[in-house]
């Protein structure tokens, strides 16, 4: 029985990663109603439909130049991946780029009006068009893939507009290895112009998949992560991102280190967000804060003395973040963290929960060593910029004007 429990735990915990949590409940709800033994059966090829329909896209008019197309899975408030698109296509509105938003698989969004409203409300104030899939699209310079299920939709575009791969992460490794792994990789194979987030992805998808690739970093917000007055500096605060149904972000690894803080240095606080955890048992004191607007992020890490932030895939933003809020930050290693982090602004150390605690506690109790961290690791935070990232970016789609390609 706890065997068929976890297993329909985890079940839901994919279905809202893949589908989105109004998507999810719907399902729920129309299985309970069914009853048990009569729910309606798993529907792969309609899932699946978007991967084998090779159906032309049509698009309407003859594109001008500097115009996009961007092609986007739905998204909820707070979504951090829809965030840099979306500080993307305004950073390039600045620049005199005309984009439409084309959402598909809508499950949150079912009218362009309410995405339209959401994107300038949490994210942007976009002058883009929105169009839910189905609806009329203009012809564009740029077709812009943003993640691989939008990859097949680019992929049914006519060849003569340029198609671009806008990658943030090496999306393979968000499943394990099975259809949806290989479906993800298959679309590093369909010929388009790459322009990845930070160096260790470009390369990965030069060297293994033969793509052409720009690489383009990471920005901070200045006006937005900046050091804050620190309210009560004689506790000792740890920060955790903890995000749960995000694998990549080592959830169960992060607890373990935060308990073996917790057993040496009993006094420290900690701060968890990103996900509300309270149905997770957490043995010592904690602050559960869930997910935080944007707004009030900032405080919240100025309040913290060390952040503990892992990436098993491509690097978050949080820690540049952190570090313009005056947070020292630790982390794990690898090439996949260490294009952007060094030891010069970050403790950096081996994923196991002995290294990371350690690295932590030093901090904690190296007040010295702490500061000269922060110091040089906000310096380093205000030399980001998003602005140099869309310059970056504009030269990605320089080079896809000049680039012959292949598209599949």
């Amino acid at each position: 029985m706890l065997n068929s429990l976890i297993y329909r735990a985890r079940q839901v915990r994919d279905l809202i990663r893949r589908d989105g949590v109004a998507s999810t409940a719907k399902m729920i709800v129309q299985r309970v109603r069914f009853g048990p033994g009569q729910w309606p059966r798993a529907d792969i090829f309609a899932h699946f439909d978007f991967v084998s329909n090779a159906s032309p896209l049509a698009v309407r008019g003859s594109a001008e130049l500097g115009s996009l197309l961007w092609v986007i899975p739905d998204f909820s408030i707070g979504s951090g991946g829809h965030l840099n698109i979306f500080r993307t296509i305004f950073h390039l509105e600045s620049m005199g780029y005309q984009s439409t938003i084309l959402i598909v698989g809508p499950t949150v969004h079912l009218d362009a009006v309410s995405a339209r409203r959401d994107i300038a409300d949490h994210f942007f104030p976009l002058k883009a068009d929105v169009v839910i899939e189905g609806g009329d699209l203009p012809a564009a310079e740029f077709a812009v893939a943003t993640g691989w299920q939008t990859a097949y939709f680019v992929r049914r575009f006519p060849s003569s507009l340029k198609k671009i791969y806008f990658a943030q992460d090496f999306e393979p490794y968000f499943y394990p290895m099975g259809s949806e792994y290989i479906f993800a990789e298959n679309t590093y194979h369909f010929g388009f112009f790459g322009i990845a987030a930070g160096d260790w992805l470009a390369e990965r998808l030069e060297r293994d998949y033969g793509m052409k690739t720009r690489a383009v970093g990471f920005g901070v917000e200045h006006d937005r992560y900046r050091p804050l007055p620190r309210r009560e500096p004689h506790i000792k605060r740890v920060f955790f991102y903890a995000r749960p149904p995000t694998p990549r972000r080592a959830f169960e690894l992060g607890l373990l280190v935060l308990d073996a803080v917790h057993r040496a240095l009993p006094s420290v606080e900690f701060v968890l967000a990103g996900w509300n955890t309270a149905d997770y048992r957490i043995p010592f004191p904690h602050l559960d804060c869930g997910t935080v607007g944007l707004d009030e992020l900032p405080d919240l890490y100025a309040q913290c003395d060390v952040a503990l932030v892992l990436s098993l895939t491509n690097l978050s933003l949080l820690p540049l973040e952190l570090m313009g809020c005056g947070c020292a930050v630790v982390s794990n290693t690898g090439a996949n963290v260490e294009w952007l982090l060094s030891e010069e602004i970050a403790v950096l150390t081996e994923p196991t929960p002995e290294a990371l605690s350690r690295a932590v506690c030093e901090l904690l109790e190296n007040d010295e060593r702490r500061m000269a961290l922060i110091a040089r690791a906000e310096a380093f935070a205000k030399t980001q910029h998003w602005s140099n990232v869309a310059v970056a970016f504009e030269a990605g789609l320089q080079s896809a004007r000049e680039t012959s390609l292949c598209a599949a």
